[in-house]
C-alpha cells in the first residue's frame, strides 16, 4: 500500500513540475532576460536611440551615482569654486558647519542622492498613513451596518482613478491662488493668505505628494486588509468574548496576528509601488523634486544616458528588495 502512495506521489509531482515548465518559460522571457539586460547594460556607456560604440566601464555608472567629496570652504569662496572639477565635476549637494567651521558636500549627480531621500520619505509616510487609514476604513466597513456594500463601492473611487488623472485633479486643487480649492478652503479659516505655492515651495512639495497619494490609495489598503479581515473566523471572537476580551484584547490577541500575513502583503505591494514613485511626481512637480524613478527617466529621455539609467534602475531594484525582505522578516511571514 505504502508502495502504490510513494509511486501516485512521484507521479503527482512529476506532473506539477510539467505544468510549470511554461510558468517558468515565460518568467525567462519577460522578467529574468530583460533585468539580466538591464543589469548588463548598466555597467556600460550605451546612449540611448544613439549611433555611438558601446563600451563596458565596469563599475563607473555606480560610483559616479554615489560619489561624494567633503571640502572646507573658505569665507571668501563660492560654494561650487571649492568643488573638483576634473575627471568629473562635483556639483553642490548640501553644506553643514561643524566646529565653527564651514563645509561643503559635492556629488557628480547631486539630484539622485537628493532623490533617494525623497523616495524613501515619500514612502515612508505615505506607505504609514496608507496603512494607518486603511486599517480604519476597513474595520468600519467590516462591521455590520446598513449600506455597507455602498460604501465599499464608494470607497474605491480614488483608487480607480488613473494616476495622470489624479494628479491632474489635484493640481488644481492645489493651485497657488484661491482659484485652488485647498486655498481657498484654508482661508476661510484663516489659514494662509490664499497664495500657498504647495507644488512650488520646497518645504511643501513632498507633504504635498504624500497626501495626494495617501488619498488615492488608501483605498487599495483598506481593500487588503479587509479581505483578511473576513479570513478571520467569527467563532474567534465569539469565544474570546465568551472568555471576557475586551474589543483592545481581542484586536491584540487575534485580529492582527491572523492579520499579519495579509497584511506584509498589502505592505510589500505598497511600498514596492511608492519606492517607484513616477507619475504624480513627473505630473506635479517636474523637474523641482525627483523621485529615483523620475529621475531615472530624466537620465534616458532627457540626457540619453541609457547606461546611467539601467544603473538607476539596478539601485532601485536592489533597494524595493531590501524592503520586502525587512517587511517578511519584521512581519514572520515566512513562519506563517
Amino acid at each position: 500500500m505504502s508502495q502504490i502512495t510513494n509511486n501516485l506521489f512521484k507521479k503527482e509531482q512529476s506532473l506539477a513540475y510539467k505544468m510549470l515548465i511554461p510558468t517558468i518559460l515565460i518568467l525567462l522571457i519577460v522578467a529574468v532576460y530583460p533585468l539580466g539586460q538591464v543589469v548588463y547594460t548598466s555597467f556600460t556607456n550605451r546612449v540611448f536611440a544613439g549611433v555611438e560604440e558601446t563600451e563596458f566601464v565596469g563599475l563607473d555608472n555606480y560610483t559616479s551615482l554615489f560619489s561624494l567629496t567633503i571640502k572646507e570652504l573658505p569665507e571668501d569662496k563660492y560654494s561650487f569654486e571649492v568643488l573638483p572639477r576634473k575627471p568629473k565635476r562635483y556639483k553642490e549637494l548640501t553644506t553643514f558647519s561643524f566646529s565653527g567651521e564651514k563645509y561643503i558636500i559635492g556629488a557628480i549627480h547631486p539630484e539622485f542622492i537628493k532623490s533617494i531621500w525623497n523616495t524613501i520619505i515619500f514612502t515612508f509616510f505615505a506607505v504609514f498613513f496608507e496603512t494607518l487609514f486603511g486599517f480604519i476604513i476597513a474595520l468600519v466597513v467590516n462591521s455590520k451596518f446598513v449600506g455597507r456594500g455602498v460604501m465599499r463601492a464608494i470607497m474605491l473611487l480614488p483608487w480607480a482613478v488613473i494616476t495622470v488623472v489624479s494628479a491632474r485633479i489635484w493640481e488644481w486643487i492645489l493651485f497657488p491662488s484661491r482659484i485652488g480649492f485647498l486655498n481657498m478652503f484654508l482661508s476661510k479659516f484663516g489659514i494662509g493668505n490664499g497664495q500657498i505655492s504647495f507644488l512650488t515651495e520646497s518645504g511643501l512639495q513632498l507633504p504635498s505628494l504624500i497626501m495626494v497619494d495617501v488619498w488615492k490609495t488608501t483605498p487599495f489598503m483598506a481593500l487588503l486588509i479587509l479581505a483578511g479581515l473576513q479570513l478571520i473566523p467569527n467563532e474567534l471572537y465569539e469565544a474570546a468574548r465568551v472568555d471576557g476580551a475586551g474589543k483592545i484584547k481581542q484586536f491584540f490577541s487575534i485580529t492582527f496576528p491572523l492579520l499579519k500575513p495579509s497584511l506584509a502583503v498589502a505592505l510589500i505591494f505598497r511600498t514596492l509601488a511608492s519606492l517607484r514613485v513616477f507619475g504624480l511626481f513627473q505630473v506635479l512637480v517636474g523637474q523641482q523634486k525627483y523621485s529615483m524613478a523620475s529621475y531615472n527617466y530624466y537620465q534616458l529621455i532627457g540626457n540619453r544616458a541609457m547606461g546611467l539609467a539601467s544603473a538607476i534602475s539596478v539601485i532601485i531594484f536592489i533597494i524595493i528588495f531590501i524592503f520586502a525582505v525587512m517587511y517578511m522578516k519584521t512581519l514572520g511571514v515566512e513562519n506563517e
